[in-house]
């Protein structure tokens, strides 16, 4: 159950960091003269810098405790289909048909992996 906890963490902390970071609508500036190094940016989008920082460093701590090859596919599918979601939610992206074809093949394949059968070992699962 712990390790659930992390996964959905690292999901929420990834989502909100995009969505902060193209919400604030700056990328950043560097300025380099005289020795000295400037960065600016908008608050938000140093919130959502932070926040995908932080799903970064707990994502290296999520990829420790499970599968690579069974943790990665689901959660970056997850994160795809939630930012389609997202943006269409958020900042009013038009959804193609293609998108959620997508989506739903996304979540058939996050539905297939976690099937299990009488006759497999068991995985490390969500």
């Amino acid at each position: 159950m712990k390790k659930s906890i992390l996964v959905v963490i690292y999901i929420i902390l990834t989502l909100v960091g995009l969505v902060l970071m193209k919400f604030g609508g700056n990328t950043g500036t560097i300025n380099f003269s005289n020795f000295d190094l400037n960065f600016s940016m908008s608050f938000v989008s140093l919130l959502g810098f932070i926040s995908y920082i932080a799903s970064f460093l707990l994502f290296t701590n999520i990829v420790v405790k499970f599968n690579l090859s069974y943790i990665m596919p689901i959660t970056s599918g997850l994160i795809q289909v939630f930012t389609l979601i997202s943006g269409f939610l958020i900042f009013k992206e038009t959804i193609t048909i293609k998108g959620i074809l997508g989506a739903f093949i996304i979540i058939i394949g996050i539905i297939v992996m976690n099937v299990k059968s009488k006759n497999s070992d068991k995985l490390n699962t969500i």
